[in-house]
């Protein structure tokens, strides 16, 4: 799926599908995806017998980063009753969730990447602020994963 090109894309057009199957549902769009990333540890080894004084590196168990998606507040509750559910014992909600970027016509997603076994963490709640009057109420969500893919 992923696509070739001299420039690179932009971060702005991007869909969210958290295993409901519709990316165009009216449950809101996001405003900022981030925190995907692998992180592969290393091992140092030496044998005693070993002709060299340096270790050896070899590879270790990677780690899959937390997850956090951020959108306005548009009043769906979608977001705190996956979190519910699971804080109250229902661990069959993990999901596979799927963040697309598209290209700038959106013609499709020319790239994506596939967080496996998502579940909640962390819930907040918008900050309120009666002095200012210009920010958008902002939710959060930070997802725990156990692994990432990118097709």
């Amino acid at each position: 799926m992923a696509k070739d090109r001299e420039n690179p894309y932009g971060s702005f057009n991007f869909l969210v599908d958290f295993s409901t199957g519709d990316v165009n549902t009216a449950r809101g769009g996001f405003a900022e995806v981030s925190g995907m990333n692998i992180d592969n540890s290393i091992m140092e080894y030496r044998a005693g017998n070993s002709k060299t004084n340096h270790a050896v590196k070899i590879n270790g168990l990677y780690k899959v980063g937390d997850v956090t998606f951020k959108r306005g507040l548009i009043g769906f509750l979608d977001l705190y009753s996956w979190m519910h559910s699971l804080r109250t014992g229902d661990h069959s909600l993990l999901r596979t969730v799927h963040v697309s970027l598209m290209d700038e016509q959106h013609n499709g997603p020319v790239m994506t990447w596939t967080l496996i076994n998502a579940r909640p963490m962390r819930y907040t709640v918008p900050s309120f602020n009666a002095k200012t009057g210009t920010d958008v109420a902002i939710e959060e969500l930070v997802l725990s994963v156990e692994d990432l893919t990118i097709e």
